[in-house]
């Protein structure tokens, strides 16, 4: 059933890869306002999960963000409707500039909503310094903050952000989990996939544990950090 509160809700959701059960059965839910994180070792199906949800890969089960049925809109529909994606490894474009890059997050975007490249730059200052520079000589690092500013540019009310962490230097990593609250703080709302449990569960309000394309947990994140044994009662 859905809550007319729910920003997004799934029921019962399936995705397969032939005979692999990437996605099995899951249900979950974002309020307005929330950061969720999805937590799980490799394989668990915390990227499959977030590409459903975009229907870059084919679902069975019911998605509904708003209240409304978006299972089987386009990709680019869903875009359109307020969610926005961040894959893992960045996805940019290497051979165009930073500003280009960003410019195609200002062509998917829908013209009334007001975030602008200015707010971008107050994201991420060393972007606009390397506006001219094309993006595949940024460092990991900045190719990440290029990725999530593309995709605030379309104006969305809900961020999926697979793995940003991924590959990244720790002092990076801290500057990209602050970024991430501050962006929520601003009111975004985030659908977090991340294999850094301690950091993604210190930002989020809620966590849903994956194994094996299931969840085996959920809850408030806080009580879920502080369990004792917590990563070997989960992740072995």
């Amino acid at each position: 059933m859905k809550n007319k509160d729910d920003l997004l809700k799934i029921n019962n959701l399936h995705l397969n890869y032939g005979s692999i059960d990437a996605v099995n059965g899951i249900n979950l839910y974002l309020k307005k306002g929330e950061i969720v994180t999805l937590i799980g070792t490799n394989g668990s199906g915390k990227s499959s999960l977030l590409k459903g949800i975009m229907n870059i890969e084919k679902t069975t089960g019911n998605i509904y963000f708003k209240n409304e049925d978006i299972s089987n809109l386009a990709t680019e529909k869903i875009v359109s409707k307020g969610i926005s994606i961040i894959p893992e490894g960045h996805l940019i474009f290497s051979s165009m500039t930073v500003w280009e890059n960003l410019q195609l997050g200002v062509y998917q975007g829908d013209k009334d909503k007001q975030i602008t490249l200015k707010d971008i730059y107050n994201y991420f200052p060393v972007l606009q310094k390397r506006k001219e520079q094309k993006a595949g000589t940024l460092s990991g690092g900045e190719q990440q903050m290029l990725s999530i500013g593309r995709a605030l540019l379309a104006g969305p009310e809900l961020l999926l952000i697979d793995e940003p962490s991924l590959g990244l230097a720790p002092q990076i990593v801290q500057s990209i989990f602050e970024i991430l609250e501050k962006l929520n703080e601003d009111g975004f709302t985030i659908l977090l996939a991340e294999q850094n449990v301690k950091k993604s569960l210190e930002i989020a309000d809620r966590a849903y544990v994956l194994k094996t394309g299931e969840i085996t947990k959920k809850g408030n994140a806080v009580e879920i950090l502080s369990e004792n044994d917590f990563m070997n009662l989960y992740f072995k």
